[in-house]
Formats: structure tokens, C-alpha cells, sequence
């Protein structure tokens, strides 16, 4: 039963509380706005709940295993006993304390925090609608918006989700029990993350891949490592094939793959992780209301400072286009709320870094040697392998590498890719150059800590430069 209609009147509602949406509001909040933020299911979105941070959770968890597990040649001889209800257990509750932590924050800054699903009723006005016999709905005049609705897996026609044979990633996250085999569909980073984790608590992972090659962004010389790895790890790829359809068997689903050629091919496991990409969710809150238009590809397209074709309403996060990623989204959601504040606000997507969580990690920012040439410049390349690096061999990590790209003539630093343990963290250091319009030299006449796999960054820094001494310069 409704209940009936009530208004309510805002500086800035925001719609959707994943790391977008939440950072715009708290901001908008600290900046004096009027602040609603509206979400329909849990505070922090895909992110804390379902993707970075509960995958990360459980990424180190299996890392410690297998590193104990595997640590004979340092003469550590151990076994790990693996539960897998506790590690669950323990991954909610690093998520339950994030998630409650966000909106502790969002109330600290004043924010108005309503549960429910928002849709645009006009370019000024939205409905709320409140889960719950006579809960009824509202409405919410506004001057400013913020389109912070995420994203959500892609599906293949065949391979539906069911939440038992034929999961997504959110499903291997909460598994309370280690399944003996998975199929893997897709190369991409989220299917190589989960499928180096599940290797790593022993179960037997076979990845389909309709590509050449896995984490196809990322070039051949990044990803050989990684997949070497992965392979050590027992995970059986599969190249060049696309899955069309399966059907239940005794021992579980059975895929039907076929290539370009039409060759098909048949794998059986007990579970099928679907993992081909995410897909903006623009379709849930009636965007053509407000006088919006998706793209063909489902994305709010917006200026550099995230406004839309609707000039007082923003978007950010996943739904306003690539790359999709949480620290993207933040960065987004601190620019809508300066802009709608009156501040000259904007973003610079040069220096957004990207991170692989798998084993050994994948680091990226700015401009490959390859790109940097297209956009006219005389590139520079400097490398330092970890097979180099006193701390990288105290880790027994001796794979890798840090490269990083600068322009030849003024050595303003343009990009890096790093190859080696921890690199989500190394590749910091050069998005922070690239930011202040740093040059090699600042980065190798920096005295970085020794022994530390950061001196590799350094030492690439030089090798550039034609100046390393712990490597041999190119």
C-alpha cells in the first residue's frame, strides 16, 4: 500500500552511493551544498561490496597460502590449512566495516542519506521509490544531479546467471564451499584475478578466452609474466574460442566453445565463472527523463568537467564511460561536486593508473613507448629488471619489471608499466610525476630506500637517461 507522495527540495541529489557518488556527496557536503544521496542497496557499491574490495580480501588471503606453501627453496617447509567459511567470514567483515564507515562519513558532512531506487521524473525532479509494503515514495526537487549508478556484469546469451553453475564475480566472492574445478570465460583482469586466487586454494581452473591472449590492453612483454605465472599455478588456457551455450551434466555444466573457424570444443566443470567485462548500469534511473541519452554503448558521455548535455546534471563512475575503475570514479566524484560548487575543477585523465591484482601484479599509467609516438612524441624508454633488485630476490620475485616512458628531448616522464609484486602501489610514484610534470632526473636523483622494490622505479628512471648503475644501460 502507498502511503502517498512526499516533496523535499535539495542543492545536489546524487544517485547511487558507490565510490563516485559517495565522494561527491561527502564533498559537496564540506563545500556547504545541501547534499541527498539515494541508494538502493548498500553504501560503497560494486567496490567494497562486490568487487575491489572483497576480491582483494581474499587475493591476499590465498597469496599467504600459496607463498607458505611454496616456500621450500628459502628452506620454509609448511602447510596451510585453508577454511574457506572463516576466510569468507573474515573478507564480510572487512567489507561491513568499509561500508559502514562510508556512511558514518557521509552523515559527519551533513549528508541526507535515503534508502531507495531514484528515477528522474524531469530535469529538475525525481522519484523515490522505497522498498516495502506502505513504504510509498517521494519526490526530490533539485538543482544540481549526480548520475553515480555503476555498472554490472555483462552476461552471454546461453550463460545466464543462475547463482549456482553459472556465477559472476560477486557469486565466487561469497562461494562458501572450494569448488574442485572452474571454467573460466574470459581473459580480462577480473577473470584473471579470480582465477589465480581459486588456483591458489587448489582448484583445478581452466580459462576460455575469445582472444589471442590474456589482459589484451596490456601488450604481450606486460602480460608473459603474468601468464607464465598463472600457468605454474596449473590454469589450462584456451585461445581463440567462444563460448556458446552449456547444459547441465552429471559432473556439472558442460561449456560449447567454438572458434572463428568453427571448430568446437566441449569443457566440463563444477562451476562456470562468467567474467567477459562490466556494462554501465545507465538503464536504472530513467536518464531519458531528464533529457538524457546514452551512447551506443550504455554510457552517459560528459565533458572534462563531468557535466553531461544536460549542463546541471553529472555523471561519473562507471556510468560516464572508461576506464571503470573505483580511483576514476572518486577523482569524478570530487570534480562534480567542486564544479557544482563553483570551483574550476577538472580532470586529467593522463595520469588514471590501472592495476592487475594478479601474481605478480600489473601497474600502468600514462602513455606506452608505442602510444606515446603516436601522439607525436620521441619517446624514451628505460627499464629495470627485478632479476636486478636486491629486494625483489629477498622476496624470491626475480620476474618483472618497472619500464618507464618520458619524452627524449625535454625527459618530462609521460608513463611507466611495472611488472612485480606490490606494483599497484610502485606505480604511484609516476602518476604522481606525470602530475607535476616531472622530468627522469627528478625520479633518479631521488633517494629512494634501500632495499626496496621502489628503487627499481629509480633505476628505470636512469636507465633512461643512460645513467643506471644496477642495470645495463640501453
Amino acid at each position: 500500500m502507498v502511503v502517498g507522495d512526499i516533496a523535499t527540495g535539495t542543492d545536489v541529489l546524487v544517485i547511487g552511493g558507490g565510490p563516485g557518488g559517495y565522494v561527491a556527496a561527502i564533498r559537496a557536503g564540506q563545500l556547504d551544498l545541501d547534499v541527498t544521496l539515494v541508494e538502493a542497496d548498500a553504501y560503497g557499491g560494486t567496490c567494497l561490496n562486490d568487487g575491489c574490495i572483497p576480491s582483494k580480501a581474499l587475493i591476499h588471503v590465498t597469496g599467504l597460502a600459496h607463498e607458505v606453501e611454496n616456500a621450500e627453496s628459502m628452506g620454509l617447509h609448511a602447510r596451510a590449512d585453508i577454511d574457506v567459511q572463516g576466510m569468507v567470514e573474515w573478507k564480510d567483515g572487512v567489507v561491513d566495516q568499509l561500508t559502514g564507515g562510508v556512511e558514518k562519513l557521509c552523515k559527519a558532512n551533513g549528508v541526507n542519506l535515503v534508502p531507495g531506487r531514484a528515477e528522474f521524473a524531469d530535469e529538475n525532479t525525481a522519484r523515490i521509490v522505497h522498498g516495502g509494503d506502505g513504504q510509498g515514495s517521494e519526490s526530490i526537487e533539485f538543482e544540481h544531479a549526480v548520475v553515480a549508478t555503476g555498472s554490472r556484469p555483462i552476461e552471454l546469451p546461453g550463460l545466464e546467471f543462475d547463482g549456482e553453475r553459472i556465477l559472476d564475480s560477486s557469486d565466487v566472492l561469497s562461494l562458501e564451499s572450494l569448488p574442485e574445478s572452474v571454467l573460466v570465460v574470459g581473459g580480462g583482469y577480473i577473470g584473471m584475478e579470480l582465477s589465480t586466487m581459486l588456483a591458489k586454494l587448489g582448484t583445478n581452473v581452466t580459462v576460455v578466452e575469445m582472444l589471442d591472449d590474456i589482459l589484451p590492453a596490456y601488450g604481450d612483454d606486460v602480460t608473459r609474466t603474468v601468464r607464465k605465472r598463472a600457468e605454474e599455478l596449473g590454469i589450462d588456457f584456451h585461445f581463440g574460442e567462444a563460448a556458446q551455450g552449456w547444459e547441465e551434466q552429471a559432473a556439472g555444466a558442460c561449456v560449447r566453445t567454438e572458434t572463428e573457424d568453427g571448430e568446437t570444443s566441449e569443457y566440463t566443470a563444477e562451476r562456470v565463472l562468467i567474467a567477459i567485462g562490466r556494462q554501465p548500469a545507465s538503464d536504472t534511473c530513467n536518464v531519458e527523463a531528464a533529457g538524457l541519452e546514452p551512447n551506443d554503448r550504455g554510457f552517459l558521455e560528459t565533458d572534462d568537467a563531468t557535466r553531461t548535455d544536460v549542463e546541471h546534471i553529472h555523471a561519473v563512475g562507471d556510468v560516464a564511460g572508461e576506464p571503470m575503475l573505483a580511483h576514476k570514479a572518486y577523482r569524478e566524484g570530487h570534480v562534480a561536486a567542486e564544479v557544482v560548487a563553483g570551483e574550476p575543477a577538472r580532470l586529467d585523465q593522463l595520469a588514471v593508473p590501472a592495476a592487475v591484482f594478479t601474481d605478480p601484479e600489473i601497474g600502468t599509467v600514462g602513455l606506452s613507448a608505442e602510444e606515446a609516438e603516436s601522439e607525436g612524441f620521441d619517446p624514451v624508454v628505460g627499464e629495470m629488471p627485478l632479476s636486478g633488485s636486491g629486494r625483489a630476490l629477498t622476496l624470491d620475485e626475480g620476474e618483472g619489471f618497472v619500464r618507464i616512458v618520458a619524452d627524449s628531448e625535454t625527459e618530462f616522464v609521460l608513463g611507466a608499466r611495472i611488472v612485480a609484486p606490490d606494483a599497484s602501489e610502485l606505480i604511484a610514484e609516476v602518476g604522481l610525476a606525470i602530475e607535476m610534470g616531472a622530468r627522469l632526473e627528478d625520479i633518479a636523483a631521488t633517494i629512494h630506500t634501500h632495499p626496496t622494490l621502489s628503487e627499481a622505479v629509480a633505476e628505470a628512471a636512469a636507465n633512461a637517461r643512460g645513467s643506471a648503475v644496477h642495470t645495463v644501460n640501453r
